[in-house]
């Protein structure tokens, strides 16, 4: 009986730092469902610190690409998908899964269209 206790807790604890750590997408997309909006989109750039390495607005790194007019260049479907597992669409990147929601993928896209390019 025990013995059972224990597999049950252990299996519970995985459980839930799997979700923690790299939620399944339908537990994104139930929990974190955000506005579509530019200045949603604007504030998980921010909050994901992309600036780290990417240039916006003549400000950040140029790790990764300029995002500035991207969606200029870039086709939105890609663009999505990208954001989706970024590792999935260009192995060994180095720019990581932040397991975004579907909606704040569509946020961020949101934001990506305001900015002109250089």
């Amino acid at each position: 009986m025990k013995k059972n206790l224990w597999l049950v807790i252990v299996f519970l604890i995985g459980l839930v730092v799997w979700f923690v750590v790299a939620p399944p997408r339908f537990w994104a997309n139930l929990v974190r469902r955000v506005e579509v909006t530019p200045a949603v989109g604007a504030a998980l750039v921010e909050k994901r610190d992309c600036r780290n390495c990417h240039r916006i607005e003549g400000s950040g790194a140029l790790v990764g690409p300029e995002l500035d007019g991207i969606l200029s260049y870039k086709d939105p479907d890609t663009l999505r998908q990208w954001l989706r597992n970024p590792r999935r669409v260009k192995p060994g990147t180095p720019m990581p899964n932040f397991h975004f929601s579907d909606t704040e993928i569509e946020a961020i896209l949101a934001y990506l269209g305001t900015l002109s390019a250089p």
